[in-house]
């Protein structure tokens, strides 16, 4: 049985649809929609009266057919259309409608070419940084005035994988790099018998950089690639676009609860790995350098100042929000392979470290100014 009969009547023509339209009925309507004439005169009406179970496959596959009437010139009406027609109408509409995209003029050769389009394509990166950060504080701006959108459980999930597990490596690290600066400290400062300085230069640049910044360094490393890796993976098996076609952002179900998760974990690790440095010192100082624990302690608190330890803290949050939008950026820029999601994860992990490097850089020279 036809899938359709196409006949005149009067100055127009009738598009009859009957039979199976659904899905397991394509290969046959594909072949009986080839038999149709490229253009027609007048008017035509498609009633979809006689058509069963009409599918989004066969129901698009005519509208494409009829695309090619219209052009010709055929004004077409529906009859009892399908509910998922004026949908597909209006996508097929807003498809036609797109213009064409313009070619992009090849930049002059030689180093000014090259230079031209580095600066072009850093402006759209920026710009489209910017764009993102936006997006974020209006998805937090909407999360004030409803209390759910914050996710708490996927929240809490984030500072366990971000924050908790990684405080065995924090610690190590700290710990070894502690015990390096004060073996080379001892061993410049015993030239000139000041031993006792170790103390200071340890508690000093400890709090002050090494803390923070070798744990935003690692923390980069870590939880910035998987970031990057797990949103770049949810893009390429569209699982991205699955959440907005449930009428849900993905901004706030996936980004926001794992750049809050760092702004909570990464202080609390800072304020570790300020512990785990001080006791570096504290044991290469006992054992080296033969300064009992007390005195190593008197010593301490004599270095410090009331802004040694809230400088180093301070930087945490700004380095984790930095950390947080370059992971979750990149990883929302993944399309089409696996390759660009490998250089894409490469790409958040090393702007992540250059970013916080430059943020530190920044952040020292404003104390020096300000005499924090």
């Amino acid at each position: 049985m036809s899938a359709f009969e196409l006949k005149r009547q009067g100055a127009e023509w009738r598009l009859e649809l009957h039979g199976d339209w659904s899905l397991h009925a394509m290969a046959d309507i594909d072949r009986e929609l080839a038999l149709l004439p490229p253009t027609i005169d007048g008017a035509l009406v498609c009633d979809w009266s006689g058509a069963q179970s009409p599918g989004i496959g066969p129901v698009w596959r005519l509208l494409g057919r009829l695309s090619g009437l219209r052009s010709g010139g055929a004004r077409i009406a529906h009859v009892a259309p399908p509910h998922i027609l004026e949908f597909l109408q209006r996508l097929a509409d807003e498809r036609g409608a797109a213009p064409p995209a313009e070619a992009i003029p090849a930049p002059p050769p030689g180093f000014i070419g090259k230079l031209g389009k580095f600066t072009y394509l850093q402006g759209v990166e920026a710009a489209g940084a910017v764009g993102f950060f936006g997006r974020i504080v209006a998805v937090i701006g909407e999360a004030l005035r409803r209390p759910q959108a914050w996710r708490t459980p996927s929240l809490v999930r984030h500072v366990y994988e971000t924050g908790i597990t990684a405080v065995p490596i924090v610690s190590l690290i700290a710990f070894l790099i502690s015990v390096i600066v004060a073996y080379l400290g001892a061993q410049q400062l015993s030239k000139f018998g000041a031993n006792i300085f170790v103390v200071d230069l340890v508690t000093i640049s400890v709090l002050r950089e090494m803390g923070v910044l070798l744990t935003a360094i690692i923390v980069a490393g870590r939880s910035g690639s998987a970031f990057a890796a797990e949103i770049g993976v949810m893009q390429l098996n569209e699982e991205t676009d699955a959440l907005r076609a449930m009428g849900m952002n993905p901004i706030e179900v996936l980004v926001v609860p794992r750049i809050l998760a760092l702004v909570i974990a990464l202080p609390l690790l800072t304020i570790i790995a300020d512990g785990m440095g001080l006791a570096g010192g504290g044991l290469l100082s006992l054992v080296n350098l033969h300064i009992p624990l007390p005195q190593f302690t008197s010593r301490m608190r004599e270095s410090l100042a009331p802004t040694t330890f809230w400088a180093g803290i301070i930087k945490a949050p700004v380095f984790a929000v930095l950390i947080g939008m370059v992971g979750t950026y990149r990883g929302m820029q993944v399309r089409d392979s696996a390759r660009e999601l490998g250089r894409l994860t490469t790409v958040a992990v090393v702007q992540s470290i250059f970013m916080v490097i430059l943020a530190d850089a920044l952040f020292a020279i404003f104390f020096v100014q300000i005499d924090f």
